[in-house]
């Protein structure tokens, strides 16, 4: 495939403003992950609190997604799109001049949110930006810029150490202002001239598609943020390693991820995401099933650089699957599966934290995360009995 391919087939810098808007929002909807030890060495939290605090940004933003994402479908990505990252600035500039207790950091955690809502505002317009037979690599393009999350963890803890993790967010204002900038001026109202037929949250709800899709992605993007949002705290707590050397592998981690989504999206083009999950679901259990059983510090980090690998396709793959089910209430649904994945990215940290704190060990949470990877493979079983995907036109 050439690139004159992707221009023909659709507009290229509404995928750009698209990818860059998910970054930078992805980038901040992490940032107290990325931050985690620094905050948690300043408040004196415990396991449990960790979760809670690396994990409220990220539920929070399945709530918002179930917001965003048809109020995009009827007022329009562009100016919904602006409005989330003018909120986020306001959050991060109140990390900065405010969060001087654990309840005011839950606050400012739960605005981050809005940052997560990014996801029903950039995957969406970078699908329908794109003829059908491209929108499965276009949203994984877009999808890619979860890779925020590699900013966040190679940037956040160093600057921590020189202006402190409250100077951090204000910091990060300056490049979601940037952002606002590019997005206004690069996007277009329609792109691809479709209409949409938004529908009630609950009419998408009614559908079993939606409520498969929901369940997988719960699975694949919950595993993907959860992990990557609490992995700095991981392994200071199991390993001891320095904040430096967690921040780094942490990185690699999420680049994983991040680098695998549009892949997953391609080959899902190909094949069919319902064929592309499988592979990821059986992949990450079995490395997080050795990860349990207390490898070194460097193995450890490789196997969840497949695990974290792995479920970034299967991210991929999903959203292949969302435009061809859902052609007409792509932002509806895609909010309703980023919630579900939201849920997901919630649920992991704060049960890993839990966990630690009534056993001691991450032995017993990362063991339920394998199970959960298992609980999305039967997800899809059954949900491929229904589906009767249309067979994607591949170009000659």
């Amino acid at each position: 495939m050439r690139i004159a391919d992707i221009r023909r087939a659709g507009h290229v810098p509404t995928l750009v403003a698209s990818l860059l808007h998910f970054e930078v929002s992805f980038m901040c909807w992490v940032l107290l992950g990325a931050l985690g030890i620094a905050i948690s060495d300043d408040l004196g939290l415990a396991p449990w609190a960790k979760g809670l605090a690396v994990g409220v940004p990220l539920v929070a933003g399945s709530l918002f997604r179930l917001i965003v994402g048809p109020l995009a479908d009827r007022k329009g990505a562009r100016p919904v799109g602006a409005a989330t990252l003018v909120i986020t600035v306001v959050a991060v500039l109140w990390g900065w001049l405010g969060a001087r207790s654990v309840v005011e950091l839950l606050l400012v955690g739960i605005l981050l949110g809005v940052a997560g809502s990014s996801f029903a505002v950039a995957l969406p317009l970078a699908g329908k930006a794109f003829e059908p037979r491209l929108r499965g690599l276009a949203m994984g393009i877009a999808g890619a810029g979860n890779s925020g999350t590699v900013v966040a963890a190679l940037v956040a803890p160093r600057l921590a150490g020189h202006v402190g993790w409250h100077g951090v967010l204000g910091l990060a204002s300056l490049p979601l202002l940037g952002v606002l900038v590019a997005f206004v001026a690069l996007t277009r109202s329609s792109p691809a001239g479709e209409a949409s037929s938004p529908q009630p949250l609950r009419s998408v709800w009614m559908s079993s598609d939606a409520r498969s899709l929901c369940a997988i992605y719960l699975v694949t993007f919950g595993g993907f943020v959860g992990m990557v949002s609490f992995l700095p705290i991981f392994l200071r707590d199991a390993y001891g390693v320095g904040a430096l050397w967690a921040a780094t592998a942490t990185a690699v981690c999420a680049g994983s991820g991040s680098l695998l989504r549009p892949f997953g999206g391609l080959i899902a083009d190909k094949v069919g995401g319902e064929r592309v999950l499988p592979a990821v679901f059986s992949i990450a259990a079995v490395a997080l099933i050795v990860v349990a059983g207390g490898p070194s510090p460097v193995a450890t980090v490789g196997l969840l650089t497949l695990a974290i690998g792995s479920l970034g396709a299967g991210n991929g793959a999903v959203f292949q699957i969302v435009p061809r089910r859902f052609p007409t209430q792509i932002g509806a649904v895609t909010g309703l599966v980023g919630a579900a994945g939201g849920l997901g990215g919630f649920l992991l940290p704060f049960g890993l934290g839990v966990t630690k704190s009534w056993t001691g060990s991450y032995v017993l949470g990362l063991a339920a995360v394998a199970v959960a990877c298992l609980g999305g493979c039967a997800a899809l079983i059954h949900a491929t009995r229904r589906w009767r995907l249309v067979p994607v036109q591949v170009p000659a």
